[in-house]
């Protein structure tokens, strides 16, 4: 590791303030973040925790029926704290990485990064969440742009995420089991007006919707409605883990599961 400067802000005010000077960087629970400074890929002169940011933690219920979860809150508290009203979510956050990851990463931090084989992005993406920031609301559908890239701006700092609660809802996820990420993860949501399915570990696009099981789910919300259907292997990620077929496969397999799941 090399030298560079940290500050801990309690306030989200603060916290932009520190993020305008130099080359700062944002810290969450550093889960990704640590590891990138270790190997060299990332040498910012200062980090700015978001750790200590009361007003940036916890779970509640909106009045509009909205789960709205702070951008600093852990995974291991969406687990414990969303099952309630939103199984899915919580049983999605219940299984990322292991209880160290879990009781350190955050959910505002994930979806930030947007590791293209990360499950809160197609949470996100599948639940047609709104991402919160310092300055603006942004849909999921516009938030994600490609593997590790998102719509935030320089300095734009995550402070909440709003879930609308799905009527069924269900995340099945093909685990690499070195590293606990999805080799491919689907998650599918019922809504009184909308199906969605968003899936991610798969594309090196990153997230990304499948609007065809999505059309067809909205006529019949069955896995029978999926019979048949295929999804192109072209531009899905190809690696020692498995080839770009294989996961256009897992696609329709995951969809399938989570659907019956639902």
């Amino acid at each position: 590791m090399y030298a560079f400067e940290i500050e801990r802000p309690s306030t989200i005010a603060d916290a932009v303030a520190a993020l305008k000077t130099d080359d700062a960087q944002p810290l969450g629970g550093g889960q990704t973040l640590i590891p990138t400074l270790k190997a060299r890929l990332a040498m910012p002169s200062a980090l700015v925790s978001l750790s200590a940011i009361p007003e940036m933690k916890g779970i509640c219920l909106s009045d509009d029926g909205m789960l709205c979860i702070g951008g600093a809150t852990t995974h291991a508290k969406v687990a414990q704290e969303a099952a309630v009203h939103y199984p899915a979510l919580a049983g999605l956050a219940a299984h990322i990485g292991d209880p160290a990851v879990r009781n350190r990463g955050t959910i505002g931090g994930s979806i930030a990064n947007n590791d293209p084989s990360a499950c809160y992005p197609a949470a996100a993406l599948g639940s047609g969440a709104t991402i919160i920031t310092n300055t603006r609301e942004i849909a999921a559908d516009d938030f994600f742009e490609g593997m590790f890239g998102t719509a935030l701006d320089e300095g734009e700092v995550i402070t909440e995420v709003r879930f609308p609660i799905p009527q069924k809802a269900n995340y099945q996820k093909f685990v690499q089991p070195a590293s606990r990420f999805a080799l491919v993860g689907v998650f599918v949501t019922k809504y009184a007006d909308r199906v969605r399915v968003a899936v991610t570990g798969a594309s090196d696009d990153g997230v990304f919707r499948w609007s065809e099981a999505e059309a067809a789910l909205s006529a019949d919300f069955s896995a029978n409605a999926l019979e048949g259907m295929t999804i192109s292997a072209d531009g899905m990620i190809a690696d020692l883990h498995g080839s770009a077929a294989y996961r256009a496969h897992l696609v329709g397999v995951m969809t399938k599961r989570a659907v019956a799941a639902c």
